[in-house]
């Protein structure tokens, strides 16, 4: 039975393209895989803070050793983390905001990017350590920017899902969804054919 974790990370919520994106695939995905679970994360309306240097420190501290207060806030990244672990399937809804990610989801990333947990450093280079993962990024944009150099988002994901080990990813775009309702039509049209498709 297949787990499966979905990040929703639209400040418009249920009225979001990539939260309609995410919720399309996984109507789809439960119907051809029956017995899959699902946990949902709204990184917007559950939105972490911005990571601090006291927040890291209880991460530095071994666990026997930190104080109340650091094992409060190093419960955090540790549930987060868990989450993605215990997850075989990620699907990531990500809007695109002034050509990158949302800070919502960088704070997301910051939780659960840790040496020695996630990822660790070798005499070769770093070594990714949550892997056998499928993710499955859903990308909802305005204009048209896959391919561009304006498209900062694409290269973030691959480059920071691969460093912790996450390198099978798939990319659906819905691209020009604010240039008029026949772009937007066709667009969604297309991100369904390619999410039934892959689900």
């Amino acid at each position: 039975m297949a787990k499966v974790l979905a990040l929703y990370n639209s400040l418009m919520g249920d009225n979001g393209n990539s939260t309609q994106l995410v919720n399309l695939f996984l109507q789809k995905y439960q119907a051809q895989n029956a017995g899959s679970s699902v946990t949902k994360r709204d990184l917007v309306s559950e939105a972490l803070p911005h990571l601090t240097l006291a927040e890291m420190g209880a991460w530095m501290t071994p666990a026997d050793q930190r104080t109340a207060e650091q094992q409060e806030v190093a419960a955090l990244s540790d549930n987060l983390i868990k989450e993605v672990q215990d997850s075989d399937v990620i699907v990531i809804g990500m809007p695109l905001y002034n050509f990158g990610i949302s800070s919502q989801f960088k704070a997301w990333v910051d939780r659960i990017a840790r040496a020695g947990v996630t990822f660790k450093y070798t005499e070769t280079g770093p070594v990714g350590l949550i892997t056998g993962k499928k993710v499955y990024v859903l990308a909802a944009r305005g204009g048209m920017y896959q391919g561009t150099p304006a498209d900062s988002q694409t290269p973030y994901l691959k480059t920071t899902l691969g460093f912790l080990g996450m390198t099978d990813v798939e990319f659906v775009y819905a691209e020009g969804l604010a240039m008029g309702d026949e772009s937007k039509s066709k667009a969604l049209s297309a991100a369904d054919t390619a999410i039934s498709e892959l689900a």
